[in-house]
């Protein structure tokens, strides 16, 4: 087996475990089952990640990282702040519609998380994570179209992550296709608009 930095390895390692889980289920996917999925031994396994816990938390940051990338690409400026706000939207919504079973998984890993004692605080990080990349894509936004908000960005970074799960879980549970996912996004949209003003 080729040698690989470790940091690659345990990326691979990672994507390896969301195929995985996505497919088997988080507590029915074992050490074992995600080395043979990424094709190294389970000591190679052992060496890049010394706990589930550790691997868990990879795993929440990576499926962060696929959709928050594909925003953050999006968000560059356009004609009007609720343009550049509702693509940033739509780009996150394109990632959900592709990517259903990914996006499904990260309700059952804060399941798992929460009833797994010594867990909890994955469930923790992983909420604390989608409330700092809403604050670091707003903080993007108001350096490129100078603007100001009428709450603090920590404020509507939580509510915004908020927001999101409950209307990707409503979706992905109900349906309701391109044209329902696009109300509801357009109707995100207008709000966060509604409390930007200029400088």
């Amino acid at each position: 087996m080729a040698r690989m930095p470790l940091a690659e390895r345990r990326r691979q390692l990672t994507e390896a475990a969301i195929r995985a889980m996505t497919r088997d289920g988080v507590s029915r996917t074992t050490t074992r089952s995600i080395a043979a999925e990424a094709g190294v031994s389970l000591s190679v396994f052992h060496y890049c990640f010394d706990s589930k816990q550790a691997l868990l938390e990879s795993v929440i940051e990576a499926i962060t990282a696929h959709s928050t990338t594909m925003v953050r690409q999006a968000l560059c400026p356009r004609g009007t702040l609720g343009e550049t706000i509702g693509a940033g939207f739509q780009a996150y919504w394109a990632h959900v519609a592709t990517h259903p079973d990914e996006h499904m998984l990260t309700y059952e890993l804060t399941q798992y998380a929460l009833r797994q004692p010594g867990f909890e605080h994955l469930a923790r990080r992983q909420h604390e994570l989608y409330r700092a990349t809403y604050t670091e894509l707003l903080e993007q936004l108001r350096r490129t179209m100078e603007f100001e908000l009428s709450v603090p960005v920590p404020v509507l970074a939580r509510y915004l992550a908020a927001l999101t799960d409950g209307v990707t879980l409503n979706l992905l549970v109900l349906g309701g296709g391109d044209t329902e996912a696009a109300e509801m996004l357009d109707m995100i949209t207008a709000h966060v608009a509604h409390l930007v003003h200029d400088r």
